[in-house]
């Protein structure tokens, strides 16, 4: 969060209590999306037979079906399997055979790739798809080959590696690949609607798939324009949620005429070395009258109930609410907003400081629904208090008073709703289920603002 005049005096008593990634964590199973077993692996080049190249020869056998299905419909021809194939690379054997592309097998080590040349798809099946099944669950495995499936679309449509070259103002890496995130959205829905033979995916299979594609995200600070950006974590996610909302015919049309990104550079040395992160205490103070201002506007001429914003008091865990909103809640009876220091500072340091902004944000967003009127409780009060949230966050982008978003700010949204719910609790403590859809609310206000939430 980069603050762009002096910092306010203190406003709050603190109380002392390709596509590659490295992926790293612990196991935890999240089920399987695959039905029966899944297929033999055999068509893939270099297979062991294992597990996890049965996973990705089932991903590959469905998403091939779904462009059999989708190609024709979307762009007027017949679909056209990878003339190169599939290929599984063991890169812990240094005696491995190598893909196509490749002089050796740990140039794919952590990595699935197209190589467009070659028209083939590889992957790692030592260090890459067994730690994000691992981690992130079997439906992780599916986002990465429908993405790389993408770009093998994308040179089937005339995008080819001689069309980016001749013109790369008009296809930008970011472009590209937020179009093959998009395409493989659109794979998922299909899958998710029960059209795939092998492959099962539910909304509660999807959290924790984005969240690996949270981890594929840019490094922060990564220009929207150098060579091989893939996008922030907003980017990756709102691209993958377009093609699932909307489907494969929104992915094709994609341009840079009809995309924004988000993902920017750092502004000044001092925030590229507090890697967007201002200490707890200074953000505190410097985002609460930022925030209270920005929606004293959204307002519109309505009053708050006590005659001013909610304020802040920060101290241990929340106990006036009726209900449990998590470590920030809004408290009605005395219009302030209780915050439990010790958790959301713990927030502050393990994501960020805008993941403590979003909730903060949250409370103040459920405090306007009771200001304006609106009902606090329900499924429509728990959009309409992300959708807010999203609002506010949206105009950090430009700034709002002091403030403006950081590179990876959003970032740090993204993972906070993905990971919890209280951010998007109501005033009974209930909110929206699933990660993927308060995501959604989420980025409907952020990408439209405040008007499109009421």
């Amino acid at each position: 969060m980069i603050k762009r005049a002096a910092m306010l005096p203190a406003l709050l008593v603190l109380v002392a209590t390709a596509c590659t990634a490295t992926v790293s964590g612990t196991a935890s199973d999240d089920g399987t999306v695959v039905s029966g077993g899944g297929v033999d692996a055999s068509f893939v080049r270099n297979t062991d037979g294992g597990s996890i190249d049965r996973l990705a020869a089932t991903v590959i056998t469905d998403v091939r079906t779904f462009w059999q299905q989708q190609f024709p419909a979307v762009f007027g021809k017949e679909w056209a399997d990878l003339s190169g194939g599939y290929y599984s690379v063991d890169t812990a054997n240094a005696e491995a055979p190598a893909p196509p592309c490749t002089d050796s097998p740990q140039d794919v080590e952590g990595n699935a790739f197209y190589c467009p040349t070659a028209d083939v798809i590889a992957w790692d099946r030592a260090a890459l798809l067994p730690v994000l099944r691992d981690k992130y669950g079997e439906a992780s495995v599916m986002l990465v080959l429908a993405h790389e499936m993408g770009h093998a679309v994308q040179r089937r449509s005339g995008i080819t590696p001689q069309a980016e070259r001749a013109d790369p103002e008009r296809f930008p890496t970011i472009l590209i690949e937020a179009m093959a995130d998009c395409y493989a959205g659109a794979f998922v829905r299909w899958v998710a609607d029960g059209h795939a033979q092998h492959l099962h995916a539910g909304k509660d299979r999807l959290d924790r798939a984005l969240a690996s594609l949270v981890s594929f995200r840019d490094p922060v600070g990564t220009s929207p324009g150098a060579s091989g950006a893939h996008g922030d974590a907003f980017d990756r996610v709102s691209a993958f949620s377009d093609g699932f909302e909307q489907g494969a015919k929104t992915c094709s049309e994609m341009s840079v005429d009809n995309r924004r990104f988000t993902q920017r550079s750092f502004v000044d040395a001092q925030d590229r070395s507090q890697r967007g992160n201002m200490p707890f205490g200074d953000f505190l103070n410097a985002m609460v009258p930022n925030v209270a201002g920005y929606f004293t506007g959204a307002l519109s001429g309505r009053q708050w109930p006590a005659g001013q914003p909610p304020q802040v008091r920060a101290g241990g865990h929340p106990t006036c609410p009726r209900a449990d909103q998590g470590p920030v809640a809004l408290c009605p009876d005395n219009a302030t907003v209780e915050l439990d220091q010790i958790s959301t500072q713990q927030l502050h340091n393990e994501v960020g400081d805008y993941a403590t902004g979003t909730v903060i944000a949250g409370r103040y967003a459920l405090a306007v629904l009771a200001a304006a009127g609106r009902p606090q409780e329900g499924p429509d009060a728990q959009r309409a208090l992300l959708c807010l949230t999203g609002a506010y966050t949206g105009a950090l982008l430009t700034g709002v008073g002091e403030f403006t978003l950081s590179p990876g700010d959003l970032d740090e949204s993204i993972q906070v709703l993905l990971a919890y719910d209280y951010p998007g609790r109501d005033i009974a403590g209930n909110a929206i289920s699933t990660g993927y859809d308060r995501l959604a609310a989420f980025r409907v206000g952020t990408l439209r603002g405040p008007g499109s939430c009421w």
